[in-house]
């Protein structure tokens, strides 16, 4: 399989963000709106509509949901381990870190999306919206509870109206009761979603920022190598300890390599952290997933 030709539609889409943000009139402070409009209305519907509109079978889909459930704890408990580490730890910054592990467990769901479909079809994107329903709400919790104490915000409050929680619960609440998208509005629902990806492909090019890493470069590599090397080699395992079949495993392997979710820089900087300093781990996150990928699944699968 060509991985650079698989991957080409998603990073050039990328790329058109950051060239656009660049060296346009559409500069950042247009991007920042476009970031909202995806996050808060076309994301939870591309999220929403891709787990009601196929029958959900949780029996079936059991062996990959544990997998994708303990590599999302093996993700998250990595990340925040990284103070704790021998010498490592005590280089780094305690308020940094609390606002950039989420950037070694969340992934780029834009990304995933795409890449399933193109990967394994109607079926592989099922698998990945499947993951997506019951990773979200684990890594949102993991995401800003750390950051929730730090800033004494309140924790119940940031999960209750976060719009991808919101979505994926409702999501799998319909689809287990049965309700489908009525036939008339699906179009509809299915342009919105299609906007979402465009959009949220390029937002995340266009919010692409190295200049604030020169300082917290050993949390950067820290937070990046557990993202991009160690999860891959934890979800093979995990394919193997959960028994998954060759499809469930491909899906798990791309899961595990995708980039970090491009809202990483919004929830840190609407909880009053380094945003910049995290726009800039997602840029890196971003460029190495043209590594990570190819190497889940091309070398590892």
């Amino acid at each position: 399989m060509n991985f650079a030709q698989l991957l080409f539609p998603d990073f050039s889409l990328i790329l058109c963000g950051y060239l656009i943000c660049r060296y346009t009139a559409l500069n950042r402070s247009v991007w920042q709106q476009v970031d909202s409009l995806v996050y808060l209305f076309l994301f939870p519907v591309l999220l929403f509509r891709s787990i009601v509109k196929s029958p959900l079978d949780l029996e079936a889909a059991s062996s990959l949901i544990g997998a994708g459930l303990s590599l999302g704890v093996c993700a998250i408990a990595l990340s925040y381990s990284l103070p704790y580490w021998p010498i490592l730890g005590k280089r780094l910054d305690k308020r940094d870190h609390a606002a950039s592990a989420q950037v070694g467990f969340r992934f780029n769901s834009f990304i995933a999306l795409a890449l399933a479909e193109r990967l394994a079809g109607p079926e592989g994107l099922l698998l990945i919206s499947v993951l997506i329903g019951f990773c979200v709400p684990l890594f949102n919790i993991g995401a800003v509870w750390p950051m929730a104490r730090h800033a004494n915000t309140g924790f119940l409050r940031e999960l209750a109206r976060n719009p991808l929680i919101i979505a994926t619960s409702s999501g799998l609440a319909f689809n287990l009761m049965g309700f489908s998208i009525p036939a008339w509005l699906d179009p509809s629902v299915s342009r919105i979603g299609a906007a979402s990806l465009a959009l949220g492909l390029m937002a995340a090019g266009a919010g692409m920022e190295l200049r604030t890493l020169r300082q917290g470069k050993l949390l950067a590599m820290s937070v990046l190598m557990v993202k991009h090397l160690l999860l891959p080699l934890i979800a093979l395992g995990m394919s193997k300890l959960f028994g998954l079949n060759a499809m469930q495993a491909t899906v798990l392997l791309a899961f595990s390599a995708l980039p970090t979710a491009s809202t990483c820089y919004v929830l840190a900087a609407r909880m009053g952290y380094n945003g910049p300093y995290v726009a800039g781990l997602v840029t890196l996150s971003t460029l190495s997933g043209m590594l990570s990928l190819p190497f889940a699944l091309g070398v590892l699968r």
